[in-house]
């Protein structure tokens, strides 16, 4: 139903799952007034071009999926925690054969969520925690590595954060936060941040904490078709924009009226992604000039991390933009449209930024939400393609870019027999470094029925970073250095 809340655009097409009844879900189809209803909120231009089966489909298809989210949020909740304390019993017991006798004398430890021990059911794919000691500064390599261990440990409770930058890698622990969503009215947001040394650092890393396997807010996010269109910059998923801090319903002022005032008088202050990690940035980076930044992130922490570069771009913050010198994704959905994308690679290569969109393989996430005639999601710079392999390749595009073709089933699911297999051969090849837990190997063996599931996981995209070939970027994006 257009009521043209939204103030900083003048076209937007806005779903509102929540809203959705069962008759609902059968007007989708024939309604020739779906403005009119309560679940559809769109620009009056933009409800006119709702036509044919295809594009209703689609949004039949994403408003039941968020749907089913909701109705199943808690017990999703539920099942995660109680997945997740499973998997730490072992580790807090002194593992798999202490665990067995504490068991039978009564003396189980119960694992505690906030304990530097507890690690995330992420963490539980990936058990590494070691930065690889043969990538040093200066390394091509370096970081890129750096990125994607840096995702993995957004995942993770501020106590594991803590000692694992400052006791496992020697580095200067900023803090993780927690930032509040407007639209949500809650705290669905994390980031955490550190630098290489205390004293004038020379790198200051921003990580994006990405989607939970049971976080249902999260999955609803990845799976909205809202979109909002910015002025001069194109359409923007309206779920990534939501979780970076846009503020209903006026969309990105520089500089949130009264902030500071707020923050001093107000302890139920809520702190907003994108705004609180830009003051941060200068406070940090105005004591070195010589410092630079880098912001990464895997799964939705990646199209966050893109995001986060393009409204500094948008608020033409240029001393910080100096000072950005990459972005690195690894399993990064789409996060715009054409139109955005050809502004965001004109503006990176104006600021000399690095951009580098990792792909691992069948992963299904960086081939949605769908790029077709219907939806005018798009990727945009050059995609670092990885196999199964770790050999790597430089591509406009994802191999079957839409994930969902029957001529690719086959081929994704005997890929995903071989990662099985591999998972078991890489260690005696490469080292007990590249040993899988038994969580990743379950989740192997999911991968068998839904072919990049497992492929979407931390395990593949920190090899790549090891094991994978060093690419560059084609002279006509020469202006983003090379990796």
């Amino acid at each position: 139903m257009a009521n043209n809340n939204e103030e900083f655009c003048k076209d937007y097409f806005e779903l509102k799952a929540q809203d959705a009844s069962y008759f609902d879900f059968i007007r989708i189809f024939y309604s020739s007034n779906l403005d009119k209803r309560n679940f559809f909120d769109t620009s009056i231009g933009v409800a006119s071009t709702i036509r044919g089966f295809r594009r209703r489909w689609l949004i039949f298809i994403s408003i039941v999926l968020q749907r089913l989210l909701l109705w199943f949020k808690n017990p999703m909740e539920n099942l995660g925690s109680f997945i997740e304390l499973l998997q730490n019993y072992p580790s807090f017991n002194g593992g798999f054969i202490q665990l067995f006798f504490n068991i039978l004398q009564g003396k189980v430890v119960r694992p505690e969520k906030s304990s530097e021990k507890f690690k995330s059911m992420i963490g539980n794919l990936d058990l590494r925690v070691e930065l690889d000691k043969k990538i040093k500064i200066g390394d091509i390599r370096y970081n890129r590595h750096v990125s994607i261990m840096a995702a993995k440990l957004s995942y993770e409770n501020e106590a594991l954060n803590k000692t694992v930058i400052q006791q496992h890698w020697q580095m200067h622990f900023l803090g993780l936060h927690n930032f509040w969503n407007a639209y949500e009215e809650q705290y669905s947001t994390q980031a955490i941040m550190f630098q290489d040394k205390i004293e004038d650092p020379n790198l200051i890393v921003v990580a994006f904490r990405g989607t939970s396997p049971f976080n249902a807010n999260a999955w609803i996010t990845d799976i909205d078709l809202s979109w909002y269109e910015l002025e001069g910059l194109g359409k923007i998923h309206a779920g990534f924009m939501k979780a970076l801090g846009l503020q209903k319903p006026i969309g990105w002022p520089k500089h949130i009226i009264n902030q500071e005032a707020q923050e001093q008088n107000n302890s139920n202050y809520k702190e907003f992604a994108y705004y609180k990690i830009r003051e941060e940035l200068k406070k940090i980076l105005s004591k070195n000039e010589k410092a630079k930044f880098i912001v990464t992130g895997h799964s939705l922490g990646g199209a966050l991390a893109i995001l986060f570069a393009s409204i500094l771009i948008l608020h033409e913050e240029e001393w910080l933009l100096d000072k950005l010198e990459g972005v690195y994704t690894f399993g990064q959905p789409r996060v715009g449209d054409e139109q955005f994308g050809k502004f965001m690679m004109e503006k990176l290569k104006k600021f000399d930024v690095k951009y580098y969109r990792y792909v691992y393989c069948n992963d299904m996430v960086p081939r949605l939400p769908y790029d077709d005639k219907t939806l005018f999601f798009k990727h945009f710079g050059s995609c670092l393609f990885y196999n199964s392999l770790y050999c790597g390749k430089v591509l406009e595009e994802e191999p079957n870019k839409n994930y969902f073709s029957l001529l690719w089933v086959l081929p994704k699911v005997l890929n995903a027999v071989f990662e099985l297999i591999r998972s078991f051969i890489l260690p005696w090849i490469k080292g007990n470094d590249y040993k899988q837990s038994w969580s990743e190997i379950i989740f192997r063996m999911v991968g068998l029925i839904i072919p990049g599931l497992s492929a979407h996981g931390p395990v593949d995209y920190v090899n790549l970073t090891r094991l994978g070939t060093n690419l560059h970027l084609p002279q006509s994006q020469e202006g983003l250095k090379q990796d």
